[in-house]
């Protein structure tokens, strides 16, 4: 059957893309490739006819790049959305400037952040002479960004790159949609947010992150809502992280920290305000009081669970009806104050908000008597779907409300824009198919691309599964992998990542390395920027890391020569809102392991797996230790959907691998393991 012919636009990007194009002319080192060539015009067709198109693109393919030409050459107003904000930078600095230069055009673009990520004049001003610095390295940090702040032109807070991104500095210098003052602000007219939204609203091209884009989506008025409806085509990167934002989104949370920060807001708003603070200052310490106490009481409890599990403990029930009356009884009085300032009003509205859904997560039917006070009547009732539930931090804690299914107002907000909308992702597909992840998107019948990495799979890699190994929850199981692994990081003279399914695991395998003769880099001990730039440094470095390094860490070259991955990374069955997802899969008649539980761990695998061959001329050993992968009839769904692997079980091979000269072709001298001989035994 005769393909269709390709539209001008997929015409036009596979052009830009070949050889003796635009990019190959005008970049050093670009290397055309027909993988890149293929995404791309699928791309181009998708923005031509307004279809949504799921992608998935291996490793190696050079999919910003085959996104970027044909959003820059189409004409169309175009949102690209990335997993995080380091990617945003990374594309709006490096990568969307290079394209755009090499094609010639005058595209004009914007990056656009949640308001969160910019300083906010009025904060700032408010937080001077401020005795809420807690050590002499806050005070500098302090006087650098009031420093900044005067000569800056973006107001971007990454400008600052020596803040770490849990300073406790950042919330007093930023605003939040709940504490911005709007237009009644007096430094509306120099405010860095409002720039930021003008700048994107005449933009071709605007980068954003996927926290952005689910807020406005989510109707939670992060700044970005009014360029939604002008947008004709959407770029998802990283598409595989949205379905578990999106939840975050399309739900709803409270935490110790916004409360605490609103209890510190009152208290900074009273400055000019006879009376204010003796009227604020016992409510304060009484609301700040119940967060303790209420915290302490929550000791001893899972990090997370339900709200049934927290609300059993007498001390916890106890602790939010404290922390209800004395939100209560600071909602009383900034009402009262409310029309003295514009601060104290916006303080009054966020203790509101604050009531309102605290006693919707604990599903109290109390009715307030004053109008401005918690008044549940028009609010709409908990979908039966929500599970709520409860996360503990080390000082903290946060209650959320998630809805187990987001594809209906995802799908809803697609259809709405009648965009072009392109989802794609290194890790989409399970098995080959795209099943699930549509299914979560609310995508009915989506246009698809499997496109495999162009990488020579079998020369430069070697898939390494040891013999004998324990099942992964038995004891002595973290003893057998490390004696294990001890042969190959001597065959490869450490350079290696080991990723972990648990911190715990993480822990024990640094202990039992220590006296090893590689550098370690372990997660938690240095800021993640700092880990990988001192690994790829060493030259020789052992990188220990847990499920947050699975994205991410982009090492090209030979520092990077070994992926070891202990366990498949099963989701943990405590976590509530999977657990509620399993249930409802099974109310409705599915089977919660083949529909869920195995679909998620396969791309789970596969962004680790993706960690290990980063270029061309990339060489490396994957080690996956989990028995399963052999001993289970599902074992098969996951070396299916991996590269294709020389796949071995004695270590020898790997030593062979790493002593062969880099152009040589790599062919175990012992029988090599098919998806096939996986044994049929099953769980």
């Amino acid at each position: 059957m005769p393909h269709p012919p390709m539209s001008r636009l997929a015409e036009a990007a596979r052009d830009a893309l070949s050889e003796g194009g635009a990019l190959a002319n005008q970049l050093d080192n670009f290397v055309p490739r027909e993988a890149q060539q293929r995404l791309s015009t699928a791309i181009a067709d998708a923005f031509d006819s307004r279809e949504v198109l799921l992608a998935e693109a291996g490793t190696g393919t050079g999919k910003t790049f085959a996104y970027l030409v044909p959003a820059l050459l189409s004409g169309l107003k175009t949102i690209i959305s990335t997993g995080t904000r380091a990617l945003q930078d990374q594309l709006y600095h490096r990568d969307l400037p290079r394209v755009r230069n090499a094609l010639g055009t005058g595209v004009k673009s914007a990056l656009l952040k949640g308001r969160a990520n910019y300083l906010c004049r009025y904060r700032l001003e408010q937080a001077k002479g401020e005795p809420r610095f807690t050590t002499r390295e806050q005070i500098s940090q302090f006087q650098r960004i009031v420093s900044w702040g005067g000569r800056t032109q973006f107001g971007d807070m990454a400008e600052l790159e020596a803040l770490p991104d849990d300073s406790p500095l950042l919330p007093m210098v930023t605003s939040t949609n709940d504490n911005c003052l709007g237009t009644d602000c007096p430094f509306w007219g120099e405010c860095f947010v409002v720039q930021a939204r003008q700048r994107a609203q005449s933009a071709d091209i605007v980068v954003v992150n996927h926290h952005l884009l689910l807020a406005d989506l989510a109707l939670k008025q992060e700044g970005f809502g009014e360029i939604l409806p002008g947008a004709q085509a959407f770029v998802i990167d990283e598409a595989h992280q949205l379905p578990e934002l999106a939840a975050n989104f399309f739900g709803e949370s409270f935490g110790m920290r916004p409360i605490q920060e609103l209890a510190r807001d009152c208290l900074a708003e009273c400055k000019e305000i006879p009376g204010a603070l003796a009227s604020l200052q016992m409510p304060v310490r009484a609301l700040e009081q119940s967060l303790r106490e209420l915290r302490a009481g929550m000791e001893g409890l899972p990090v997370r669970g339900t709200r049934f599990r927290a609300l059993s403990k007498p001390e916890v029930r106890e602790g939010f009806d404290a922390l209800t009356e004395s939100l209560r009884q600071l909602l009383e009085i900034t009402v009262a104050m409310a029309d003295t300032s514009l601060g104290l009003d916006a303080c009054a509205a966020r203790a509101k908000d604050a009531s309102t859904r605290l006693g919707r997560w604990l599903g109290d039917d109390t009715r307030a008597d004053d109008e401005r006070l918690v008044d549940f009547d028009d609010e709409a009732p908990l979908p039966s779907s929500d599970v709520l539930w409860y996360e503990l931090t080390q000082r903290g804690f946060r209650c959320q409300r998630t809805p187990l299914d987001v594809s209906g107002p995802l799908r809803e907000h697609r259809e709405k824009s009648h965009a072009s909308w392109v989802f794609t992702s290194a890790t989409l597909a399970v098995g080959g198919s795209f099943d699930h992840l549509a299914v979560r998107l609310g995508l009915d019948d989506p246009q698809t691309l499997l496109q495999p990495s162009p990488f020579d799979w079998p020369k430069q890699a070697l898939c390494y599964l040891p013999q004998g190994l324990p099942e992964p929850n038995s004891r002595g199981y973290g003893t057998a992998l490390i004696a294990a692994l001890y042969p190959v990081l001597q065959a490869s003279n450490g350079r290696a990542f080991l990723l972990f399914a648990s911190h715990r695991a993480l822990r024990e395998a640094a202990e039992t390395l220590r006296d090893a003769p590689w550098p370690l880099f372990v997660q938690g001990e240095a800021p993640r920027a700092t880990l990988l730039q001192r690994f790829r440094e060493s030259g020789n470095g052992v990188l220990l890391g847990a499920a947050s390094f699975r994205e991410g860490v982009d090492v090209v070259g030979d520092a990077l020569s070994v992926v070891v991955i202990d366990k498949l990374p099963f989701a943990a069955p405590d976590d509530p809102v999977f657990e509620a997802r399993l249930e409802a899969i099974r109310r409705d008649g599915g089977n919660p392991f083949r529909d869920e539980q195995l679909p998620q761990a396969v791309i789970a695998l596969k962004q680790g797996v993706g960690r290990l061959i980063r270029s061309e001329t990339d060489r490396g050993v994957l080690v996956l230790c989990d028995p399963r992968l052999t001993g289970k009839s599902y074992g098969k769904v996951f070396l299916d959907s991996l590269p294709p692997f020389a796949r071995t079980r004695n270590v020898e091979d790997v030593e062979a691998f790493f002593a062969v000269r880099e152009d040589e072709a790599i062919v175990g001298s012992r029988e090599q393991v098919t998806s096939e001989q996986i044994a049929s035994e099953k769980e």
